[in-house]
């Protein structure tokens, strides 16, 4: 029996996408399909990373792609742990993501600036102020306060305090061991 011999013809058609041609040898008809390049993002040891892969024949609509065989959650989560799978993809629609990061982008810059929620150093500043010991009169707590009036500042500070070296520790549990917090 003699092996017929297959030649492989690769024609560009559109950017992005390949038409692979096999034309055998005494063959009349062709066979085509199409091989498309992806972009992909695959999870390696030191993270992740961005890499071509060529998919034969994929879906080329939205209706293609939902008619594709479904698979039960508990055969994939079963496949993934006994590692039949190789790679898995997950198809996005690129105009969406775009749209959305743009959305959060504005929604960031509007958070970023002053709202009517978010308070300015000097509406603090005046808040400390008006904080004083005759203020705290009415408070049930100004007796205490005042027994520790040490404690508390004058001023807003303008930096953080230097680390004075104490250690706390706190039994979560009556007879654990302890637990120590450094600063």
């Amino acid at each position: 029996m003699k092996r017929q011999r297959k030649q492989h013809k690769l024609c560009k058609s559109q950017p992005g996408t390949k038409t692979l041609q096999e034309m055998s040898t005494g063959q009349t008809s062709d066979t085509t399909s199409s091989v498309e390049t992806l972009n992909v993002l695959t999870r390696i040891r030191t993270g992740l990373q961005y890499r071509s892969m060529e998919m034969e024949n994929p879906p080329a609509s939205a209706s293609e792609l939902t008619s594709l065989p479904a698979m039960s959650w508990m055969l994939f989560a079963k496949d993934l742990y006994d590692g039949r799978f190789e790679q898995i993809c997950i198809l996005s629609d690129l105009e969406r993501i775009k749209s959305e990061a743009e959305e959060l982008r504005q929604l960031h810059a509007a958070s970023t600036t002053e709202s009517e929620y978010t308070l300015s150093a000097k509406t603090k500043k005046e808040r400390f102020d008006g904080q004083s010991w005759d203020s705290l009169k009415t408070s049930p707590f100004y007796d205490v306060l005042r027994e520790h009036k040490d404690v508390l500042p004058d001023e807003i500070p303008a930096e953080l305090l230097q680390d004075k070296g104490i250690q706390h520790e706190i039994d979560l549990v009556p007879g654990t061991k302890y637990c120590v917090t450094r600063q």
